[in-house]
């Protein structure tokens, strides 16, 4: 898995280094610093510039590149055991699903689920996120109502954005009580069918006249109201 960047290079470089197979770096950089991309073990590749735009498919690589380990999902029966769940519910723009993932990760939720994407590749999301999702338990659900029925039957109370909710500020969570946040896509919020499995919906105050908020700003304040 090909990720890049400078901020999430250092990131892994620092945390993660065992997940590093591979470095490919495009400029040149001081001895100390290259010194601790040697201590990783891994070979350092010199690419020029097309290979190294090749590699980050067009992207702003910034001269720094690592071939990393796969990312490993949770599993769902490890997932289930968490206090307080982020669910992804169709939600497609990869800026988006990085933003609540390093949200998630900052704010102390247990696990995300991503529901509803067809074709999910993790490498971008590793970088939107700062490298958060490396640290995140995330898991992978493919029907979002089936999902709602199987976190019901272990316990969970189901939260649903929405605008039509009860502003989250008057929301009191009980002490002991296990919480699933549903966060529906970014054109069409969550779909009816699933908004009646719901035990409670929630919206956030708008002091201006303003239809909505972007769906990682509302994520972090619902998270964060709701922890």
């Amino acid at each position: 898995m090909i990720v890049y960047g400078k901020q999430i290079v250092f990131y892994i470089l620092e945390k993660h280094p065992k997940m590093i197979k591979q470095i490919f770096l495009t400029k040149e950089i001081d001895k100390k610093l290259f010194n601790k991309f040697m201590d990783v073990g891994a070979k350092i590749v010199r690419p020029d510039n097309k290979k190294a735009q090749a590699l980050a498919k067009g992207g702003n690589h910034q001269g720094f590149l690592l071939d990393i380990d796969e990312f490993e999902f949770a599993h769902m029966k490890d997932v289930k055991k968490s206090d307080f769940i982020v669910v992804l519910d169709g939600l497609s723009d990869v800026g988006n699903i990085g933003a609540i993932v390093r949200s998630c990760y900052a704010m102390g939720v247990d696990s995300v689920i991503i529901c509803g994407l067809k074709n999910f590749y993790a490498a971008p999301i590793v970088r939107t996120s700062s490298g958060a999702m490396l640290d995140m338990p995330i898991a992978i659900s493919y029907n979002s109502y089936d999902l709602a029925n199987e976190l019901k039957q272990v316990g969970f109370s189901l939260v649903g954005a929405d605008m039509e909710g009860y502003e989250v500020k008057d929301i009191q969570r009980e002490k002991d009580q296990k919480v699933a946040l549903f966060l529906g896509n970014e054109g069409d919020g969550l779909s009816n069918k699933l908004k009646k499995k719901l035990d409670l919906k929630v919206s956030i105050n708008m002091e201006n006249d303003f239809d909505s908020l972007n769906v990682s700003v509302a994520a972090g304040i619902l998270i964060y109201e709701l922890k």
